[in-house]
Parts: structure tokens; sequence; C-alpha cells
């Protein structure tokens, strides 16, 4: 990805759902910045846009009207093959529930995004195990995921989103189906791993002790941007 002193730009971004015979805006004319490196928390309540906000970032849909930048690519001008293989080579996303691939093993699931990206087998095995080492479960790169606890398979799922060395990161509630020890266990690992290699992360979270810990916090309501803090 081209260098540029602004990883992600949103201009008047705008998303609308047809219900029926009624048009329904989710995200009404946002716009923000995000510089690489930041860890930025977007916050708001349930039906308040981040979702959808996120998946925009991500290429997996798009704006009715503004633009989004990634670098220097303005993914929301790109056809959907195009924008499937950005998102392939420059972006890492963590799901709320995993979505590891259960015919996989841990080690194949993790390997899975470099493999897809390019990357020579030896290297991409490197990569994978040196990051299962990071999230502790080298000892079960063989094993299926059926086999590992939730908490498990969330760190399967940060390995995964890492090991093709994407700049940005993408979590929707990433501890959101953890309890609390195992999701600020889990967090934790998230945020040293994705500073550690110079990441950008966004968040969707609804916990304000998350929040806390972002270098910035974009805070949506009813589909607008009410603010953008910067914590501490």
């Amino acid at each position: 990805m081209p260098t540029n002193s602004t990883l992600i730009r949103f201009e008047n971004v705008t998303k609308e759902f047809q219900e029926g015979d009624q048009r329904r805006a989710v995200l009404r004319d946002l716009s923000a910045t995000i510089q690489p490196g930041e860890f930025v928390a977007m916050i708001g309540r349930s039906g308040s846009g981040k979702s959808t906000l996120l998946n925009l970032l991500a290429g997996l849909d798009l704006p009715t009207a503004g633009e989004i930048w990634i670098g220097e690519t303005c993914i929301s001008a790109l056809a959907d093959h195009a924008r499937t293989l950005f998102r392939r080579d420059h972006i890492g996303f963590v799901f709320q529930f995993f979505n590891l691939i259960p015919t996989l093993t841990v080690r194949e699931n993790v390997l899975l995004t470099a493999e897809l990206n390019g990357w020579q087998a030896n290297a991409a095995r490197i990569q994978a195990d040196a990051l299962l080492g990071a999230v502790g479960l080298l000892d079960r790169a063989n094993v299926f995921p059926d086999k590992l606890s939730g908490g498990e398979q969330q760190r399967v799922a940060i390995a995964r989103a890492l090991c093709a060395d994407p700049a940005l990161i993408l979590a929707d509630e990433p501890t959101g189906n953890l309890d609390a020890d195992t999701g600020a266990h889990v967090l934790d690992l998230l945020l040293r791993l994705a500073r550690a290699q110079g990441k950008t992360l966004v968040m969707v979270t609804h916990s304000p002790d998350i929040a806390a810990l972002a270098d910035r916090v974009l805070r949506l309501d009813h589909g607008k941007l009410l603010d953008s803090a910067v914590v501490g």
C-alpha cells in the first residue's frame, strides 16, 4: 500500500438501505481521518451505524454517497473483484464470532490469508508459526477449531488477521462473544501485537473500558458522527 500521512479518509459518507418503499439512512454525511498506527474505537448504541461503517471501510459494502480512501486508493470507486483483492492484500479482519474454517487445522486457518496473498509456502509457515507462538497456541497448531475454547479460537482469529502483514486491522466487537476475563486477555493480546507491528487498528465496541484504551474515539449516534475525541 502506498505510504500516506493519512491511512484512512472518509468524506461525506452516507449509507442508505431500501426498506419496503422507504429509504432509511444508516449513516449520514460522515467525514473523518485515521492516521497510520492509531488505535481508534468506534462506539455508540446498537443501531447507530458502527458495524455498517466498519463494513464500508473493509470494502464489504459501498456507500450510497461519499468516498472512502485507504492510503491512496479510493476503495469506494473499485469494482467488487478489485475491492476483494484490495481487502485481501491490505486489510485483516477480526470478527466477533471467530469465523474460523472448521475443516482446516489451526495452522491452516492462520496460513490461509498469507497463502491467498501469494506468499511462498515456507515464508507463510514461518509467519504463521511465529504468530501462533505469539498468541500462545503453537502447541495446538495441528488441532481443529472445535477442540478450542472461544478465547483460543479468537486468538487464532487474531493470528489469522495478522498473518499476511496487512497495514489495517478491523475488529467488530472481538471480545463480545467472550466472558470478561477471557475478553480482557484477548484484547490485551490484540493491542500488543498491533502496536508491536505498527498496525492501524479500528475496533467497534460497546465497552467504555475498551474505548478508554484507544488513541481516539469515534462516537456514532443515529448515523451521525458526534465527535472524534483523543483519549487521555
